[in-house]
């Protein structure tokens, strides 16, 4: 894929951006949306988008910053899971935590927001104090959202216990939406300005992008892969109305900023901020450098996320509202479910074969992969890209028979099957590497299948799934779950 976003110009004009927010207060807390770390569906629909560059950008302000994860009590009690990773907020918590660490980023505390005494979350506090991780309770915050009288006083937020922090700017993430990040941020302002701080908000989000039309490709990709959180992008009233000019926002924004201004206007005695789009220090819409490119991945991301939902509703985890909104955005773009190229050859090769298929697309070529009595789809797919990208000729074998037949033996022993899942198709390869020329020059090319558009007949799970997400290939699945074999 060509290159559609100017990733270096970004990172000079967003940091610059927020350098002069931070300015204008004596200490910030900079609310970051979305991912810290893993920007993949920006790298999606951005081409040339780094997926870590959030981060990266933090890293000349490392000294003068320090984070503050809020996690939500209740998603804590639920379980909630994140979708791309299968993991627990919980668990993505401690590994956002552990990560900032490694960086040397210092990680102030986590804030347990709306808790009401779950045993759950109890166990949870004690896992992060045994680690040494400073934690803060904040309840539902009394007369939210309507009673700012109340909201803005001792018994509103300053009920809640202040976190002591150093340094000039906070970054408050979290694992997902609604975990609290703007309560705990208002929170703090409340406050700070109590004991005579200057602080103020701000907020880093990637999207929707305020600086492009309402409908363009890029806006309407969130839509999507918000769909499950029922988020719309609307012309922002408010800035429309100060200053003239057309801005695109998202409708919880724009609801709750009447409420919002109210409590900044209360807390900082003055008016900072006079629309929702103000708040923001978003400059990703000055850095697309190919319209052409980035409208074209913004739609087969707005699939992929259609796909993903349908996935979702055969599993029961959302409702048939979600894939059906996609459906409708992508009427809105004139495409249907047949958009990526890798759909139609992997249902004409199921249709074929009568077997379980993936199909993938390597350079300008499709290449499937059918279940087998020794491979399971993923594993064969990937095996024949990497031949095909090695121009090794199909009926040459890489995996030795004396490399398999401990794996397939052991696996027999365990009962978790006969075939042999991608992980371990390619544990298998890497040790056949060490002997065989030709196994090394496919191994060696695995890392060109980094963006690589695949479609599978059925809904992959597990470990396959994973490993494909670690080759960060693009996976679409039809709807239908793998029957035993």
């Amino acid at each position: 894929m060509k290159k559609g976003f100017d990733n270096e110009k970004y990172v000079k004009i967003q940091s610059k951006k927020i350098k002069e927010r931070f300015k204008l207060f004596d200490k910030l807390y900079l609310e970051v949306g979305g991912k810290l770390f893993d920007d993949s569906h920006a790298a999606r629909i951005l081409p040339g988008f780094k997926r870590d560059v959030k981060i990266s950008m933090f890293q000349e302000l490392k000294n003068d910053l320090e984070i503050i994860f809020c996690i939500n009590a209740g998603d804590i009690e639920k379980n909630k899971t994140r979708g791309e990773y299968g993991i627990t907020y919980d668990q993505e918590i401690m590994n956002l935590i552990n990560q900032s660490t490694k960086m040397g980023f210092y990680v102030n505390s986590v804030v347990i927001t709306l808790y009401n005494n779950q045993v759950s979350v109890d166990k949870f506090i004690k896992k992060l104090n045994r680690n040494g991780i400073k934690t803060y309770i904040h309840k539902a915050t009394k007369g939210y959202p309507t009673d700012v009288d109340t909201i803005v006083s001792e018994e509103g937020y300053g009920a809640n216990p202040y976190i002591e922090t150093t340094k000039p700017l906070i970054l408050v993430n979290a694992p997902g939406p609604g975990s609290g990040k703007l309560a705990t941020c208002l929170s703090q302002i409340y406050h700070e300005n109590k004991k005579g701080v200057n602080a103020g908000y701000a907020k880093f989000e990637t999207f929707p992008v305020w600086n492009l039309p309402l409908k363009h490709p890029v806006n309407l990709a969130y839509e999507a892969a918000t769909a499950d959180l029922k988020d719309v992008n609307m012309i922002d009233p408010f800035h429309l109305e100060k200053y003239g000019k057309t801005a695109v926002n998202y409708n919880r924004d724009i609801e709750t900023f009447p409420i919002l201004k109210n409590i900044l206007s209360k807390v900082s005695k003055k008016d900072i901020y006079y629309s929702p789009t103000d708040m923001g220090v978003n400059m990703v819409g000055f850095c697309i450098c190919n319209e052409k490119e980035v409208e074209e991945a913004s739609k087969k991301e707005i699939v992929r996320r259609y796909y993903n939902e349908k996935n979702n509703y055969k599993m029961g985890l959302c409702d048939e509202d979600t894939y059906k909104k996609i459906k409708l955005l992508m009427n809105e773009l004139n495409i249907d479910e047949m958009y990526l190229d890798v759909i139609k050859p992997a249902l004409e090769k199921k249709q074929k074969e009568n077997l379980p298929v993936i199909a993938m697309k390597v350079g300008k070529k499709i290449i499937t992969g059918k279940q087998t009595e020794l491979l399971t789809p993923p594993g064969s797919v990937v095996l024949n890209a990497i031949k095909q990208l090695s121009k090794i000729p199909d009926d040459i074998y890489l995996l030795s028979p004396t490399i398999l037949e401990p794996i397939l033996k052991l696996k027999k022993e365990l009962g978790t099957g006969d075939r042999l899942s991608l992980s371990e198709v390619l544990t298998a390869l890497s040790i056949c590497s060490v002997t065989n020329p030709l196994a090394a020059k496919a191994m060696s090319n695995l890392k060109k299948l980094k963006g690589a558009e695949a479609h599978a007949t059925y809904i992959v799970t597990g470990s396959d799934k994973r490993m494909l997400k670690d080759l960060q290939i693009n996976l679409t699945c039809e709807d239908e779950f793998l029957e035993k074999a």
